[in-house]
């Protein structure tokens, strides 16, 4: 094999792996080479093949074929510049049009190349998709990124393109007064019309191109910083997505259970047992290490009505991470307090948290009788290793806050994280418990968007490091 190397990527190759990268495919620095060699060897004139040849090199999995597949599409289609017209005979051309072919194309703009209203007035579709292309690149295109740029992005264009030249013209074939001079001024117009819209039509599509990534991480972004009970329905199934992302990333991250060298302590005893072959000549060294657990966690979740929607995604959340947290068990309450374990390990996610909601979901909360609950049946449970996570506002509706089960809690555990879905100014207020249960919290903290939710659980994960 040739030990050249190939040449660097074209342009359209260049922003079409830019497209790819914001339609959700990973393209690595090594496909973006094999890529760029595919198309110096096939080029750009037969699309199927380049489209095959690069859907080989780029999409790997049905998402990204599907998602590769639209996105070649769309970036490869030419526009054709409106409808074309029925075609015209010699005889039925305007006068201005035999002219201008009879003399070989000089009109407005000048000499020294042809002007955009030489090229509206022949209709020279490819040219002018061509000059729309170029004009695009120099308004730099690929960088809208909002819908609110388009006219803006549409104008530069046009303006690169010569239209101020050629309004410019028709207002001075307007003024002439003269038949010819009306008509053609009426014939252009009808064709700078088509350009606007094909120019529309043409940056539309770029936004989608280029924006699309950019759009998606910016709606990611909102959803994961909104508060979850001012969701919408419709965003419901796209932070389920997030969730999965995030607890996947944070796994994979977690996941396995980890040693942490420390560093300039010899273990001795193993080093001479490790060089026993060598006469105890410390040939292989070997180092202290301090075995990383997995952490273990225990989950109470108020269902009442008033943060059922955060509790639904903190146990979505909690079981998407069980490759990286261990002996997981969950509780759900309102007026009393069930385990919920079982049902979540048997069902798929989704399924589950409606049975528990439909079961015990939605009442009003009695927070007193649900740790009462709690102490009874899985108090014993607790060791000095466990995690244990109350998501709730801390409304008891008046009722006895048993500050002391919580307190019991604190002592058994290693440690109580208090997750309140409310402002932290609401704390306190009306029926709120929640300074009376903190001072047996090790951390209470305000958690009701899906950021807070993974940085509470980073927390955990982190602690056991």
């Amino acid at each position: 094999m040739s030990g050249t190397s190939a040449a660097p990527a074209s342009e359209p190759l260049r922003r079409f792996l830019q497209v790819a990268r914001g339609a959700g495919l990973r393209v690595s620095a090594a496909e973006g080479i094999d890529a760029a060699r595919a198309v110096q060897m096939i080029g750009y004139a037969d699309r199927d093949i380049l489209k095959d040849s690069l859907g080989l090199i780029l999409a790997k999995t049905p998402e990204e074929k599907a998602a590769y597949e639209e996105a070649f599409e769309l970036y490869f289609k030419r526009d054709d510049l409106g409808a074309q017209d029925e075609a015209e005979s010699d005889e039925q051309k305007r006068p201005w049009q035999q002219q201008q072919g009879q003399q070989g194309g000089e009109g407005m703009g000048g000499s020294g190349g042809q002007s955009l209203g030489q090229l509206l007035e022949q209709d020279d579709r490819a040219a002018l998709a061509t000059a729309m292309e170029q004009a695009a690149r120099e308004s730099g295109i690929e960088n809208i990124r909002f819908f609110t740029q388009k006219n803006l992005y549409a104008r530069r264009i046009l303006d690169r393109m010569g239209l101020r030249q050629v309004e410019r013209d028709m207002e001075a074939l307007r003024q002439s007064g003269t038949p010819e001079g009306l008509g053609r001024a009426q014939f252009l117009e009808g064709r700078v019309d088509q350009l606007r819209d094909s120019v529309r039509d043409f940056v539309e599509r770029n936004l989608i191109l280029f924006a699309k990534g950019e759009t998606e991480k910016f709606r990611e972004e909102l959803l994961k910083s909104a508060r979850l009970s001012n969701l919408e329905r419709r965003d419901l199934d796209r932070m389920r997505v997030l969730v999965r992302q995030m607890a996947k990333k944070l796994a994979a991250r977690y996941a396995k259970t980890r040693r942490r060298r420390l560093r300039g302590q010899l273990d001795i005893r193993r080093t001479m047992r490790r060089n026993m072959g060598w006469g105890g000549i410390p040939f292989i060294t070997v180092w202290k290490q301090k075995r990383i657990e997995k952490p273990r966690v225990m989950v109470l979740c108020d269902v009442s009505g008033s943060v059922a929607p955060m509790s639904q995604f903190l146990l979505m959340f909690l079981y998407a991470l069980n490759e990286a947290l261990s002996d997981i068990r969950s509780f759900a309450f309102a007026g009393s307090l069930i385990e919920v374990s079982e049902i979540l390990e048997k069902e798929p996610v989704e399924q589950a948290i409606t049975k528990i909601m439909e079961t015990i979901g939605f009442g009003s909360s009695n927070f007193g009788n649900s740790f009462a609950d709690f102490e009874d049946g899985w108090m014993q449970h607790v060791t000095p290793k466990t995690t244990i996570i109350i998501l709730g506002d801390a409304r008891g509706n008046r009722t006895d806050p048993r500050t002391e089960i919580v307190s019991r809690m604190s002592q058994r555990s290693k440690r109580i994280i208090w997750l309140n879905p409310e402002y932290k100014s609401a704390w306190g207020t009306g029926d709120s418990d929640m300074y009376r249960y903190a001072p047996f919290c090790n951390l209470v903290t305000v958690c009701n968007t899906l950021r807070h939710l993974e940085r509470a659980i980073t927390d955990i994960l982190e602690d056991a490091v």
